[in-house]
């Protein structure tokens, strides 16, 4: 994918994006404070998480998030993969993470332009090297702190299918659609559902080998 590979909404989108964050961002400027605050006094460590991720074009970006975790919890367990009753999960991770509170750092991602307030979630780049061609066209839009895929099953639904709505979101994006979704999120937030991944098949992409790799 072309790194100049203009993103889906252009300018239009962009605008709207900061329109809306900014003044939620200083609105929301002491809580944030109170809850990095709290996760830091919950247990040893930063009270952000940093994590490189896969955004615009496939370019990696740093996603923030209030830590929910035990530090090194990537190395621990199951990895990647978080469940309901994850011994990793701090006690105020719990909450961070049942409120979606632990996702208000990335207004930071959405103001410098790495993110969008609606889009398609972004992955890390071991798992986005199981993408095809036509998975790889999610990459055409800015990662969002929610999108279609989040307020139809978040993480109940495996990540192929997930795959399938971002390119639905991609290929029929509209000012509209984002207003919807913000909205629909609200609700899937205030529910609490779907916050965590069922089974252990949740990432169900294929292993592909990688350009110009040869068999034995």
């Amino acid at each position: 994918m072309p790194e100049t590979a203009a993103p889906v909404g252009g300018m239009t989108k962009r605008a709207f994006d900061v329109a809306v964050v900014l003044p939620l961002a200083v609105a929301t400027a002491p809580f944030a404070l109170a809850i990095a605050a709290w996760v830091r006094r919950d247990s040893p460590g930063s009270a952000l998480f940093r994590q490189t991720r896969v955004g615009l074009a496939g370019r990696p970006f740093r996603l923030l998030k209030f830590r929910t975790m035990v530090v090194g919890a990537e190395s621990m367990g199951s990895g990647l993969r978080v469940e309901r009753d994850d011994e990793r999960i701090t006690r105020a991770g719990r909450f961070l993470r049942a409120t979606s509170l632990d996702e208000l750092p990335q207004l930071w991602n959405v103001l410098v332009g790495d993110m969008s307030l609606v889009g398609p979630r972004p992955t890390v780049p071991s798992q986005v090297e199981h993408y095809d061609a036509r998975q790889r066209r999610r990459l055409l839009a800015r990662p969002g702190v929610t999108g279609l895929a989040q307020v139809r099953g978040r993480n109940a639904i495996p990540w192929s299918q997930r795959i399938e709505m971002d390119l639905e979101y991609v290929d029929g994006w509209s000012l509209r659609s984002d207003l919807g979704i913000l909205g629909r999120t609200v609700f899937v937030v205030l529910s609490g559902r779907d916050a965590y991944r069922r089974g252990s098949r949740a990432f169900d992409l294929p292993q592909r080998r990688a350009e110009g790799s040869r068999g034995a």
